[in-house]
C-alpha cells in the first residue's frame, strides 16, 4: 500500500507550497502540488490607474519586485504605444540583469546548495585538503587554510551550542548526499560569503530606482535623472559604483559560484530523477538593442515539445487560442464556462472549497490548489532557465550554445543530463554567467550613449490620458528569473478594467487539468526513488531545482483558531 509524504510547508522558498507524494515500494508513484496562498492582485487592480499599476504589482513578490514591475509597464506601453527612449531600456536591461544574478546566487547557496551540501560534514574536513580542492577549481582568493580551519571553527561553534542557526532543521547524514568533507566546507565558505556578496548588487536597483527591493520606475521611462553636473542625480560618480558591481558580479559568479557548481555537479552526474514533463516554454527577453527592437535576444522565444531540440515553435501570447488558464482543480470558478480562458478574458473568482485546518491530506479528486493551471496549446509547460538554455540552444543562439556545450564536455555527460533536476540547478548558473556578461556590455552601451550627448529616459508625449483610446489592451512579456512572465491588461476610459498575470510559478507549480496531465512539479516527482520517507530530501531537491516563488497573495489564516495552514508532518 502506498504511503501518503505530506511536506508542508515546503521550506527555502518565497511563499507557502505543500507537496504530496505517494511511495510505493520506495519510490514516488504520485504527487500533488498545492499552493496554500491567494494572490488577488488582479482584483486589486481594477479601477486604478494604468501608470500606477507598476507600484502594485511589484509587490506579488519580495523577491521578482523588478521584473513584475517591469512587465506591467510593457503591458501598458503596449496598450498606449509608448514609445521609450533608449537610455531608459539599457537601464532597466542592467537592472533586470542585477536581478538575474542576484537571485541566481542566492538560490544557489542559500535555497538550493543545503539539498546537495551536508553542513555537519564539513566539520570532518580537512582544512587544507579543502584549501587544495578550492584553489585546484578557481583563483578565488578566499581559500587558504587557515581561512577554512575558521569556517570550520565557526559551523563547529553553532553544532556545539545546539543551535545549527542558519543551518537548523535539515537532513543531515541523509545517505543521497555524496559530497566529500572538504567539499562540504567550501560550499559552507561560500554560502556565508554569498550572504554578504548579494548585498552589493543591490546597489544597482537603489542607484538607478531610488531604493530596494520596491525601486521605482515609470511608463514611459525610468523615474531617474542623468546629469553629470548635478549630486542628486545619475551622475559620474553613481555610474562608477554600477561598474563597480557589475565587475565585483562577474568575478563572484566566474571565481565562486560556477566552479563551485561544477565542483558540486561532478558528484552527482548519475542523479538524473526530475525531468517532468518534457514541454518548455519561454518568451523571450532583453534583445542586445533593446526589448522591442531588432537584434539577437539573449533569450530567444519559443516552444520545444517532446524534448525534441531539432524543432521550435513560435509562441504568440496575443493568440486568444495558445495560452489559456483552467481551473478544474484549483479554488476558483469561471462565470461564463469552466473551459481555460486567455489572460484577455481571463477571471479572478475565488470559490474555496477545500478543507479547514487543521488537516492530514488534500483532496486532490476536486480543487486542492490556488494556482490555476496554464497551458499553451493545451498542453503543461516547463518554464526558467532550463526552458531558456534548451530553447536558446535549439534556436541555435551562440552565446547559449557555446556555454551549454562547454559545460558538458566539462562534466563528461550529454544533453540528457539536462533533462533533470541537475539540470535545471546547472542551467541556472550558466545563465548566470550570460547575464553577468550582459549587464557589462549594456553599461558600456549606456556609458557610451550618455557621452555622446544623449541623457534623456522619460517619453511624456502619452502622458496625459485625454490623449489616450477610450478602450486598450496590452501585455508585458518578459522572462524573470524563474521563468516566462507575463501581465496582460485591459483599459478604458483610463482606467484599468482587466488585469491579469500569468507568473512563471503558476505554470512549473499547475495542478491537474481537464485533461488529466499534471503540472511540471507534480510531474517531475514521479518515478523518484525514497531513500528514507521520514526524511524527503529528495522531494526537496527537485522542487528547489525549480525555484518555487509562491508568495503571490495573502496568506490564509485560520482566523478563529490562529494557525496558519502550514505544518511540517509525515503521513
Amino acid at each position: 500500500m502506498a504511503q501518503r509524504i505530506v511536506v508542508d510547508p515546503i521550506t527555502r522558498i518565497e511563499g507557502h507550497l505543500r507537496i504530496e507524494a505517494e511511495v510505493d515500494a520506495g519510490k514516488i508513484v504520485n504527487a500533488f502540488s498545492s499552493g496554500t496562498t491567494f494572490r488577488g492582485l488582479e482584483i486589486i487592480m481594477q479601477g486604478r490607474d494604468p501608470r500606477d499599476a507598476w507600484a502594485f504589482v511589484q509587490r506579488i513578490c519580495g523577491v521578482c519586485t523588478h521584473i513584475h514591475a517591469i512587465a506591467s509597464i510593457l503591458a501598458v506601453e503596449d496598450a498606449l504605444d509608448i514609445k521609450v527612449p533608449k537610455n531608459a531600456t539599457l537601464i532597466r536591461n542592467i537592472m533586470t540583469g542585477a536581478q538575474f544574478v542576484q537571485d541566481h546566487v542566492i538560490h544557489f547557496y542559500h535555497l538550493h546548495a543545503l539539498d546537495w551540501v551536508d553542513v555537519v560534514s564539513a566539520l570532518k574536513a580537512d582544512p587544507a585538503a579543502a584549501s587544495t580542492l578550492a584553489q585546484s577549481i578557481s583563483s578565488w582568493p578566499k581559500s587558504s587554510t587557515g581561512y577554512f580551519s575558521d569556517i570550520q571553527k565557526k559551523v563547529k561553534t553553532f553544532v556545539e551550542s545546539g543551535q545549527l542557526g542558519i543551518f537548523a532543521n535539515a537532513y543531515w547524514g541523509h545517505p543521497a548526499y555524496k559530497l566529500p568533507p572538504e567539499a562540504n566546507l567550501m560550499a559552507v565558505a561560500h554560502y556565508l560569503e554569498a550572504l554578504d556578496w548579494q548585498k552589493d548588487i543591490a546597489r544597482i536597483h537603489a542607484i538607478f530606482g531610488g531604493k530596494n527591493p520596491h525601486p521605482n520606475y515609470l511608463v514611459g521611462g525610468m523615474a531617474c535623472t542623468i546629469n553629470m553636473d548635478n549630486d542628486n542625480t545619475i551622475n559620474m560618480e553613481r555610474l562608477n559604483l554600477v561598474a563597480k558591481e557589475i565587475d565585483r558580479a562577474m568575478t563572484f559568479v566566474n571565481q565562486v559560484y560556477i566552479p563551485d557548481l561544477f565542483a558540486i555537479a561532478a558528484f552527482y552526474k548519475d542523479w538524473t530523477y526530475g525531468g517532468g514533463i518534457s514541454n518548455y516554454l519561454a518568451y523571450g527577453s532583453l534583445s542586445d538593442r533593446g526589448e522591442k527592437e531588432t537584434g539577437e535576444a539573449v533569450f530567444p522565444s519559443g516552444i520545444i515539445l517532446n524534448r525534441n531540440l531539432n524543432e521550435v515553435f513560435d509562441v504568440n501570447p496575443r493568440d486568444t487560442e495558445q495560452v489559456k488558464e483552467f481551473i478544474d482543480h484549483s479554488w476558483y470558478e469561471y462565470g461564463s464556462n469552466q473551459m481555460g480562458l486567455h489572460p484577455w478574458n481571463g477571471e479572478t473568482k475565488v470559490k474555496y472549497t477545500g478543507p479547514k485546518p487543521p488537516y492530514k491530506q488534500l483532496d486532490t479528486s476536486g480543487k486542492y490548489t490556488w494556482i490555476k493551471a496554464p497551458r499553451w496549446k493545451g498542453k503543461p509547460m516547463e518554464v526558467g532557465p532550463l526552458a531558456r538554455m534548451l530553447v536558446g540552444y535549439a534556436r541555435g543562439n551562440s552565446v547559449i550554445k557555446n556555454s551549454v556545450d562547454d559545460a558538458l564536455g566539462k562534466l563528461g555527460v550529454g544533453k540528457e543530463i539536462l533533462f533533470s533536476a541537475l539540470g535545471r540547478t546547472l542551467a541556472r548558473g550558466l545563465e548566470s554567467g550570460i547575464m553577468a556578461d550582459f549587464m557589462k556590455k549594456t553599461y558600456d552601451e549606456l556609458l557610451s550613449n550618455i557621452r555622446a550627448g544623449d541623457s534623456q529616459v522619460f517619453n511624456g508625449d502619452k502622458w496625459d490620458p485625454s490623449t489616450w483610446p477610450a478602450k486598450a489592451r496590452g501585455v508585458g512579456i518578459t522572462e524573470a528569473p524563474r521563468g516566462a512572465l507575463g501581465h496582460w491588461l485591459t483599459i478604458e476610459n483610463g482606467k484599468v478594467q482587466l488585469y491579469q498575470a500569468v507568473v512563471p510559478t503558476t505554470w512549473n507549480a499547475s495542478p491537474i487539468d481537464n485533461e488529466g496531465q499534471r503540472g511540471p512539479y507534480e510531474q517531475a516527482l514521479i518515478g523518484t526513488p525514497m531513500a528514507d520517507p521520514e526524511m524527503p530530501l529528495e522531494i526537496l531537491r527537485i522542487i528547489h531545482s525549480f525555484d518555487p516563488c509562491i508568495a503571490c497573495a495573502a496568506h490564509i489564516i485560520d482566523l478563529q483558531s490562529g494557525r496558519s495552514l502550514g505544518d511540517c508532518s509525515f503521513y
